[in-house]
């Protein structure tokens, strides 16, 4: 998923310090950047990499896969110039926003390729709890409809950080982002994070479909934190890429999106 900008990353690090939590990918930009280069350096071709350590749950039953998994990437402007022509993706998910004003550079291209390539986009904003909730949604949405949309359009909300706020401050500030972004559109957003953070904050947010990142379990082998019965989409592996696998069929991933205009 996302690498942040370079304060939110620090500010990471020291809340990594004060829990004895796995990071998120957003924690690990060094390894990713590390990977990368090593990768570009042995292959002469231009890799991508967005790094993340695995996250833990307790043993349980995972979630059954009763059909086979529908594969897709989610990349950001850490990955301006991706391919998507070559790719395999069923879907892919891109980096628009962060916080009140950041806006991904390559945004406007990767959701252009997203749709010559015809098969199921969304758009992910990554949220700071530190700030007003319906101000960042209000950023995501303005930078999302500057784009042309069409049906099945996914919204995410990307939260893997607490910016130093409470348990309680964190959930009720997903659920005020979440909220509001559902009114102004008719889309239900997905909410993603690693599996740790979205059991830890995610109480009452099973409303919103699931994108958990999880690094230790194989590619739809999991169960999903807090309360929600179901995932809908796993991101499994962060090389070469972030990559994933949903639940869904693609008919099904595009019916959680725009509705028809």
């Amino acid at each position: 998923m996302p690498k942040p900008r370079l304060a939110a990353v620090a500010h990471s690090l020291k809340a990594l310090k004060n829990r004895l939590d796995l990071p998120t990918k957003a924690l690990s930009l060094a390894v990713g950047g590390a990977i990368l280069a090593a990768t570009a350096a042995l292959t002469g071709v231009v890799g991508t990499a967005i790094a993340s350590s695995p996250e833990h749950s307790p043993v349980q039953e995972a979630q059954p896969a009763s059909r086979s998994l529908a594969f897709g990437l989610d990349i950001s402007n850490h990955e301006p110039l991706y391919d998507w022509s070559a790719s395999s993706a069923q879907f892919g998910i891109i980096k628009a926003t962060e916080g009140t004003s950041f806006r991904d550079a390559s945004f406007a291209r990767h959701w252009r390729e997203l749709d010559k390539k015809q098969i199921v986009r969304g758009a992910y904003h990554y949220g700071h709890p530190g700030n007003d909730p319906i101000a960042e949604a209000e950023h995501f949405l303005s930078v999302v409809n500057s784009q042309p949309a069409k049906q099945g359009d996914l919204l995410v909300l990307d939260l893997e950080t607490t910016d130093g706020e409470s348990a309680g401050e964190v959930n009720a500030w997903a659920k005020a982002w979440l909220s509001h972004v559902k009114a102004k559109t008719g889309v239900t957003p997905m909410f993603y994070s690693g599996w740790n953070f979205a059991d830890t904050y995610g109480k009452g947010l099973a409303e919103y479909p699931l994108w958990v990142a999880h690094y230790s379990k194989p590619k739809g082998a999991l169960t999903p934190p807090a309360d929600w019965k179901s995932w809908t989409i796993h991101q499994y592996t962060d090389v070469p890429v972030d990559e994933n696998v949903s639940a869904l069929t693609t008919e099904e991933l595009r019916d959680l999106g725009r509705p028809a205009a």
